[in-house]
């Protein structure tokens, strides 16, 4: 891994730290929201307010489940990092480039490889790409 110096390694932990704050909060607020949303579904005797109380809880739950996706993969990138396989492509073993780490840190391929991932795996894939 020569081009993850300690530094850039530091850099990409503090963001992946950052991320991993940025994702509790979210998935708090999505809590709080459908508690909200739930209560309101409820209260309401209108079958389409109601309904729409219904759908924003599905769409709570969805940014829930994307979240700790997201938790998962930087748990999976930590990792990495304590393998020293941080940085190093899971399908052609180069080395990721730093700028798409930078851009994407728990990214566990590099640019073509998460193309042809993508493109062999369209059915299993759910969210953005890594």
């Amino acid at each position: 891994m020569e081009n993850l110096t300690p530094e850039k390694l530091d850099h990409l932990k503090d963001l992946l730290s950052q991320r991993e704050r940025v994702l509790h909060d979210d998935i708090r607020h999505e809590a709080d929201m459908q508690d909200n949303y739930a209560q309101i579904a409820g209260d309401m005797p209108d079958s389409g307010a109601s309904s729409f109380a219904d759908l924003s809880v599905d769409l709570g739950n969805a940014a829930v489940t994307r979240d700790l996706n997201e938790l998962r993969a930087i748990q999976t990138a930590r990792k990495r990092m304590e393998n020293n396989v941080y940085g190093v492509c899971a399908e052609c073993g180069y080395e990721i480039p730093y700028e798409r780490l930078l851009a994407q840190p728990i990214a566990e391929r590099c640019a073509p490889c998460q193309e042809i991932y993508e493109k062999t795996h369209a059915d299993g894939l759910k969210g953005a790409s890594l």
